[in-house]
This record gives C-alpha cells, structure tokens and sequence, in this order.
C-alpha cells in the first residue's frame, strides 16, 4: 500500500511551493548556528530567508507588528512545567519581554517583545532548566498536548507523559527532522475518560481505548482546522507499538506528503487522496507490525474541572484552577505561580489547551492559604461560566492574519455576558479566532466566533462569524455557521439572546452544550440566528416581547415550516389574534386571508409589522422563504 500514497504523491507534487524552494536554500542548523553572530550585528544582518522561515523552525518569529521584536514558542510537552522552570520562562519574560506572556491553545508559552540581541542568553537559560523552542514552527512537528491531569487524575486510566516523551524522542534533537515535513504537524495523546486536550483536533492522535479487556490507544489521524481526526481502525497495545506506529506515519508524511499547494499539504488532504484504509494498510506496512484493528474508544466526556475550581486527584491531594482569560499572562504571574505551587502544592503547574493553568499536590488544609495569596487574587479558581473555559488566539495586535482584536473581544464579551445574564452554574465554552486558520480553536466550541470584516453603513469595520454546536465530548465535532459577517460591536447582542434563553430553558446542571442538544438541535441554524438577532433587535428598543426556543420543536428544522409558525406566535403575541385560524401543516388553508389591519395598531413597531406581514403572506410565492430575507427588518444600527 505505499506504492499508492507514492502514486498519489508523484501525481500532487509536479511543482513545489515557494516555501520549499526557500528551504532549499540552506539547513536549519546553518541558519541556528548564526544566532549568535545575528546577536552580535543586530536586526539588520538577518538575511530575508531566515526572517521568513528558518528561525521559525526553532519557534523565533520575526513579528512586523512590534518592529524589530520577534516572538518566541517555547515547547511545554504536555503542558508540564517544574517550578524551576516556570520561574526561569517568568523570569526570563521579565528580563527580556515586557514581562509579557500568553498561554496558548496547544499548552505551551509564548514570548514577545525579544530583541535578537538577547536570543543567545534566552536560549541558553531555556536550556538549562531543559526546555527548548525547536519544532515549534512552520514545517515541523508542533509542541505535543496532553491531559494537564496526566498521571493524577482520578479518570486518567493511562498515564501518557512517557509515551508523549518517547514520540517526541524521535525528532526533537535530530537535524534531518528539522523542516523535514511537508507542512506543520500536531500530535496529542490521551489515556483518560475525559477530553482536556482537544485530542479529536490533531493530525495524530492517541485516544484511550480498550480492546479485549487490554487497555491501549486507538489512533486517529487526519485533524486540523474545521475538521475532526478520523478513527484509522489502529488499535496500539503498548507505548513500544505507539511508537512504532508514530514513526511509520511520520515517515509515510515525510516522504509522500504533498508539497505543491501550501493550503492542501496537512496529513488530511493525503488522507483524503489515497483513504484512510490505505494510509493505515501503509502504516502496517512500513512499521512491520499488523497493528490489532480499532477497540472501544473509552475518552467520551466532557472536561468539567474548571468549573469546579479544584479537582481531587488520586493521591487524595487537589489540583488548583486559575483561570487566565485569553491566555494573557505575565512574566512576573508565572513565578508566582511557581512560587505557590513550590509553598502550597508539590511544585508542579500544568498548563492546558484553554490557556489556564493547574497548580498540583495542594492539600485541603492548604487551599484556603493559596486563595489568599495574590496571585488567585488576580486569576481566579473558579470565575464565571463565561470565563471558566474562554479561549481566544492572538488577534491583529500580534498576528499577521488575525483581522480583529480578538483577545480583548473575547474578555469584553465575557465580561458583558457575566453581567447581562449572570448565571449559577453553567458551562459555556467560548472560543475565539482571529481569522480563518482558526487558532482558537473556534470549530470545537459551545460557541465559536471567527474574525472577519464586516459592513455598518457601507463602512467596513471588525466583524465576527458565530458558530454553535462544535464538540469535544465522543469523537469530536465541529461546529455550524449560524451567523456570518456579525458586527463586532454587536455581537455580544446576539449572543446575550442565546444565552437569556439557555438560562430560561436550561434544566439543573445542564451545559450549553447539553442544551444545544436538547433544544436548539431542533432548529435550523438559520431560525437560530434569527431569533438571536429578533431578541437583540426587541431589547434594544425597550419592546416587550418574548419570543423564543421551545424544546421539542416540531418543524423538523425546515425552513418554510419555522418562518410560518415564528410568524404566527409573533402575529399571536403583537395582536393578541390568531393568524391563521384554520392553518395546518405551517401554511394557510385554502381561501384564508391575513388581518394586516391589527398590525397596524399604534404602538406595534413598524419594522416588526411588516416583517411578520412578509412571513404570514397567505399566496406561498409572495411569503417569505429564507431567514435572509428577514435580516433588514430586525438589523441593528449604530444609533
């Protein structure tokens, strides 16, 4: 079978793309050795290609937006971190960052503000306390994820730390692994029931599993941005076939992986070209192991921890939470944070893919002391559920994509859902991307947001694409479009709509999610963004008038069926009348007409009037078909 991802990769790659040819020009370890000389001559003596590209490989971006500053990945396997090196990252943020720091969505530190004078120092102190920056970017294998609860929690069957360490063995400090691969490359594992690290959403992922009675790991293959990894029917026994297999793979996607269209060169679109059945067969193949078939993938729930602000682990100690909004740390927080694990728990602090962080082995008689301190002060244990599982990428301050803000946005609107619609209990994960290539995560959040731009009075400003329905419980999922090109200053409008109404409906310990499922599954995606814009239009006129989702609903998510009968309760509830008395099957009987003359009653909004006049029109060719045609009608405005 790899003489068909050979045939496949013969047929794609007739031309290169321009990032290959520039790979050409020299090995990464030329361009690292230079580092030191780079520091000695200053910005100035970089050449364009190692700007561009090279240092990337070693996780050094070179970051238009903060002249002359690059940006720095450093790798965190698994999100695990001693004190000694937290403080010496904090520290080192300190010395040479703008005491800046942001927690990022695979679980590792990012730094900023680094001038290339201080490139040598900084990787020297990284170093010593033996942590690296190299993989972390372009075409190479990126920090691998795992549970932040590894090896402690209560549901973590397979503790998975040394099997991530022995994959990562097999390129990390090997020259001919470096830029080796045809595009960027995640890889996570997972021996727990719960999914803490959007293990569905990597190019290879090791997921829980049994398989007659043996505990071991399915594999799934084929992740990235808007679309989940597929089981690849392998089942691995042991950390010696997990390892077997990874390297096959790796190999298979270094030598047939596509390297013509940088948009279509991820894992995926060679899965995509040759079948998952034949990727696999490959693997087989190349490993010299006829790996056992898929078994019982056993990570199915959702993670809940955060909300909790603490979580037992099975030592009888506790890990602590602290929620970090937006990933937007410091220098001087981390070592705070090393200094209470180091006094109050065992010293160890985990970072996770929602850009928080655990503090670990703190005893019960302890925690009261470590809530005082002020370090949860700043960053609470448990914060609203708005907050408690809030992710956000970096936005257009610090990346050459990002077409909004997006930080900020996403604190902003948490900050104004925590007052427009308090809630008690609740989990809503929100997750914000900047742009397209969805760095947040967006596609796997209870409600998703991706910068765009958008149109207020022919004026384009910041603007959002608002999903719901993503998941990281079972086998993953992403989300659907609901709303596209919103408005950023109004998008926390129509978000407040959705979630008025899960606080309405929700039912005792009850997710958003759990709510998606049990009550907007019912409706198309596009009854769901109009409702969300009718709710933000009504409010924002002070017009009493509550109109919303109903568990159950029974237009089987038809578009015409839902315009008719949102037509006839908003007719019902503005004239106190029914519109169509004798209607069946979300449509008027023969020869009915509609009373147009009660909507024109004083006080009844005109907008309103003519848009329910548009969804009961009795002739089908004149009445509304599409939500689209709706949007004038219950639009905001600046004003």
């Amino acid at each position: 079978m790899i003489s068909v991802l050979q045939a496949a990769s013969e047929a794609r790659n007739t031309k290169t793309n321009k990032v290959e040819q520039t790979k050409a020009l020299k090995t990464p370890k030329e361009a690292f050795e230079q580092i030191a000389e780079y520091a000695k001559k200053g910005y100035g003596s970089i050449p364009k290609e190692d700007l561009g590209y090279f240092l990337k490989c070693f996780g050094i971006f070179d970051r238009p937006m903060t002249p002359e500053r690059f940006m720095m990945r450093v790798r965190i396997p698994g999100g695990q971190l001693d004190a000694a090196q937290a403080r010496t990252v904090g520290e080192i943020a300190k010395a040479f960052g703008r005491d800046y720091i942001d927690i990022s969505t695979r679980a590792q530190i990012v730094l900023r503000y680094l001038s290339i004078e201080a490139m040598p120092e900084i990787l020297e102190r990284l170093e010593t306390v033996g942590l690296t920056t190299f993989h972390t970017g372009v075409d190479n294998f990126r920090n691998m994820v795992n549970d932040p609860l590894d090896g402690v929690a209560f549901d973590n069957i397979l503790p998975s730390q040394g099997l991530l360490v022995s994959l990562q063995s097999l390129f990390l400090g090997h020259w001919e692994w470096v830029s080796a691969l045809p595009r960027k490359f995640n890889t996570g594992v997972c021996g727990s029931l719960a999914n803490r690290c959007n293990i569905f959403g990597q190019d290879c992922g090791f997921v829980l599993a049994q398989k007659e009675g043996v505990y071991g790991y399915n594999v799934y293959l084929g992740g990235r941005v808007g679309v989940i990894a597929r089981n690849a029917d392998i089942f691995v026994r042991d950390e010696a076939e997990a390892v077997a297999m990874f390297k096959a793979l790796i190999e298979l996607y270094r030598d047939y992986g596509f390297r013509d269209n940088r948009n279509k060169n991820r894992l995926h679109f060679l899965i995509e070209a040759v079948g998952m059945e034949a990727l696999a067969a490959a693997i087989r193949e190349k490993a010299g192991i006829d790996f056992a078939t898929a078994g019982e993938t056993l990570t199915q729930l959702d993670n809940s921890d955060p909300d909790q602000g603490r979580v037992q682990l099975n030592n009888g100690s506790f890990a602590v939470h602290a929620v970090v909004p937006s990933g937007v740390f410091s220098g001087s927080d981390l070592v705070a944070a090393a200094e209470a694990a180091e006094t109050f728990g065992d010293g160890r602090v985990r970072l996770d893919i929602e850009q928080s962080l655990y503090l670990l082995g703190v005893d019960a008689v302890h925690y009261e002391a470590l809530m005082e301190t002020p370090f949860f002060e700043n960053y609470k244990s448990v914060s609203s559920p708005y907050f408690n599982h809030l992710i956000a990428c970096a936005g257009e301050e610090h990346c050459p994509f990002g077409v909004i803000p997006n930080k900020p946005d996403a604190i902003e609107m948490a900050e104004y859902l925590s007052r427009a619609v308090p809630l008690e209990g609740g989990r809503v994960r929100m997750h914000w991307s900047g742009c397209v290539k969805g760095c947040g995560l967006h596609g796997v959040g209870d409600v998703g947001f991706e910068g765009c731009k958008a149109k207020v009075n022919g004026e384009t400003e910041h603007g959002v694409h608002i999903t719901l329905g993503g998941k990281l419980t079972a086998e993953g999922q992403e989300g659907y479009s609901v709303m596209k090109s919103v408005p950023l200053r109004f998008a926390r409008y129509h978000v407040e709509s959705l979630m008025r109404e899960y606080r309405r409906l929700r039912r005792a310990g009850e997710s958003f999610g759990q709510f998606h499922d049990r009550v907007l599954s019912g409706y198309s995606p596009a009854a769901i963004g109009f409702v969300m814009q009718l709710q933000a239009y009504v409010r924002g006129r002070g017009i009493d008038l509550a109109l919303g989702f109903e568990a159950g609903a029974k237009s089987g998510r038809n578009e015409s069926f839902e315009l008719f009968d949102f037509g006839c309760r908003l007719y019902k509830k503005l004239t106190g009348e029914t519109a169509y008395p004798l209607q069946a099957h979300y449509m008027p009987s023969e020869g009915e007409r509609l009373d147009t003359t009660l909507l024109e009653r004083p006080g009844i909004d005109t907008n309103l009037a003519r848009m329910v006049s548009k969804m009961l029109e009795p002739h089908a060719n004149l009445r509304a078909k599409a939500f689209t045609e709706l949007n004038g009608f219950v639009a905001l405005s600046p004003s």
